[in-house]
């Protein structure tokens, strides 16, 4: 089961930050994170239910720096639609 320390980061980029205008963030997330499960972290820790939630895999890639392999991390991106009026801000109890 996938808990919030899943979630590496929202993505903050010219792309993204259009599709924030018409209330989609982008959430980077460990692979095992699943669209139910994110739904289930967001309502429980931001109390948000998301309109729609699409997904897309980025696998592990090898790469080369100055003659040494190393390797990209395998992630995975959810574009999440969000209610209108609706952030990610954190709301105090």
């Amino acid at each position: 089961m996938a808990d919030i320390t899943d979630i590496k980061s929202i993505v903050y980029t010219e792309k993204t930050l259009g599709l924030q205008e018409n209330g989609v963030v982008v959430i980077q997330t460990s692979p095992r994170v699943s669209k139910n499960s994110l739904k289930e972290m967001l309502k429980e820790y931001f109390g948000i239910t998301p309109l729609k939630v699409n997904s897309l895999r980025t696998h592990a890639k090898v790469k080369r720096f100055r003659g040494r392999a190393g390797v990209r991390d395998a992630l995975k991106k959810f574009y999440v639609t969000l209610p209108e009026g609706v952030s990610l801000d954190k709301q105090e109890a």
